[in-house]
């Protein structure tokens, strides 16, 4: 097993489309056994800690007939892919028949080819594990109704949308509370004895194959929200919340096995406690987006140990390309806030390259988008300087960016600064689409009877100041609109230019 470090740097790659388009090069790879360096070396740039292979498990047939006759669906697949076929049509990846590697990926031989080849490199895998719902062809729904919720020819007559008839009885549709059902898959009820004992003995037989986990909808599962969710379909409210007595049963099998969930509802504390090592930090993602500088700030105040087991990201496979809501020096600018910030990162296949359209994970084909060199190299960069000067291994801290009565603009500013045995090093980021300027503070008072050296990580910028301005009254900061300052600070030797 690799062991994957404090703050993991995770790149979410689609598998069928990845491959598909190996296929299309000389060579032609038939599956994840036959990937060749080149392509690994393209997916695992410096700075790369852990490759998720999104949708590796077999599809349903009966899934992917359901999305081929939703005309919401094919409505979706033709706006980002308008010459799609039916060829292109794989069904969803979260609508699982089995966990068996699918063979047409070249089955779990291949995925261990796929493994080996990651951890010759020293970079971790992880896979998807979906743990409110199956497919209505599962094994599971013949072998074992009893995981499911049950519903009644009442309930199918009166809510056909919310169940239906699947190995001679009526099961739910799996659903989150806030959005209609969910047409093709059917729900697994989080209270039953049997469901949880099994779900502990999948993720296990997972853990054979890879370094970790990514748990998608993780709080449907949590107590609370399942009983709000499905009442008296599902059962007594069982004394042991779903995660802790499913996670304790796997550590026991599989200590060193990484736990991420995908969270919203402001629910990441929570499942934290309940024993997963990261949960999403949708929360940033939105305020990155949509909010202002003094936001981020506000949500950045949480204590680290919590903000370290969060996991940061600009876009994923549920989210819009953010090369096509930001323009190309904010996003650049929020890279280096999530790059740069404690806890696991997360960055999706396509993102390094400016990729726009956002593709239906139904899908195994997209279209073709002339690749940005300038913001591979950019993001190359970035994540190769933090990984290489280990910053993240450090202790992290908040500044503060203080400015005069006759200028506001520093409320634009983020600052926060790293300190451990690598080094020290401040970031500060203009986040706001003006000119703008401070005061930051940095607080390492054992600089202020020397001189100290600010070197750019990012371009090749240096500076010298006293250390005493340096920490009171602070480093003076004059930024372009999303300008950055990302700085390795050293005390400069008496005689030493």
């Amino acid at each position: 097993m690799t062991k994957l470090p404090a703050h993991p740097v995770i790149h979410e790659v689609n598998t069928r489309v990845w491959l598909r388009e190996l296929q299309a090069r000389p060579g032609r790879p038939a599956g994840l056994g036959e990937v060749p360096k080149d392509a690994w070396d393209e997916i695992t740039p410096q700075g790369i800690d852990a490759v998720w292979l999104m949708g590796v498990w077999e599809r349903s047939d009966v899934g992917r007939d359901i999305a081929l006759r939703d005309p919401a669906l094919r409505s979706a697949f033709r706006q980002a892919l308008p010459d799609v076929t039916e060829e292109d049509i794989a069904g969803s990846p979260y609508c699982i028949r089995r966990y068996v590697v699918d063979e047409t990926l070249g089955g779990n031989a291949g995925l261990a080819s796929a493994r080996a080849e990651l951890a010759r490199r020293g970079i971790g895998l992880l896979l998807d594990y979906v743990p409110n719902h199956l497919a209505p062809d599962s094994p599971w729904v013949s072998e074992h109704p009893e995981y499911f919720v049950q519903g009644t020819a009442e309930d199918l007559r009166r809510d056909p949308a919310a169940y239906l008839e699947a190995g001679g009885r009526i099961l739910a549709r799996g659903r989150d509370p806030f959005f209609p059902p969910w047409p093709d898959v059917v729900q697994l009820n989080a209270f039953a004895p049997g469901m949880r004992a099994a779900t502990t003995d999948v993720l296990a037989r997972i853990g054979e194959l890879c370094d970790g986990v990514r748990c998608d909808m993780a709080m449907l599962l949590m107590n609370d929200i399942f009983a709000r969710t499905w009442r008296c379909h599902a059962g007594p409210l069982p004394e042991e919340d779903f995660w802790p007595a499913v996670l304790s049963g796997v550590r026991q099998r599989r200590p060193g096995m990484v736990f991420v969930a995908e969270a919203y509802w402001d629910l990441e504390w929570a499942l934290q406690q309940q024993g997963f090592d990261f949960c999403y930090d949708k929360r940033l993602y939105d305020r990155i987006l949509h909010e202002s500088a003094e936001s981020v700030r506000a949500h950045l105040r949480a204590g680290e140990d919590y903000q370290r087991r969060l996991v940061r990201f600009l876009e994923n496979h549920d989210e819009p390309r953010v090369a096509a809501h930001l323009g190309p020096l904010e996003e650049r600018a929020a890279a280096v806030v999530m790059a740069t910030l404690p806890g696991a990162t997360l960055w999706h296949e396509g993102q390094f390259t400016g990729r726009r359209t956002h593709l239906p994970v139904f899908l195994t084909r997209r279209p073709e988008e002339p690749p940005d060199a300038g913001l591979r190299a950019f993001h190359e960069r970035l994540l190769a300087a933090v990984h290489n000067t280990g910053m993240r291994n450090g202790h992290w801290r908040l500044l503060e960016c203080e400015g005069w009565p006759d200028n506001t603009s520093h409320r634009a500013l983020l600052a926060w600064c790293w300190a451990g045995e690598t080094g020290r090093f401040v970031v500060v980021v203009n986040f706001a689409g003006h000119r703008s300027q401070a005061r930051v503070r940095l607080p390492w008072t054992e600089l202020a009877d020397s001189q100290v050296r600010l070197t750019g990580l990012l371009d090749d910028s240096r500076y010298e100041r006293s250390g005493r301005e340096a920490t009171d009254p602070g480093l003076f900061v004059d930024l372009d609109a999303w300008g950055v300052h990302l700085f390795t600070v050293e005390p400069v030797e008496p005689g030493r230019g």
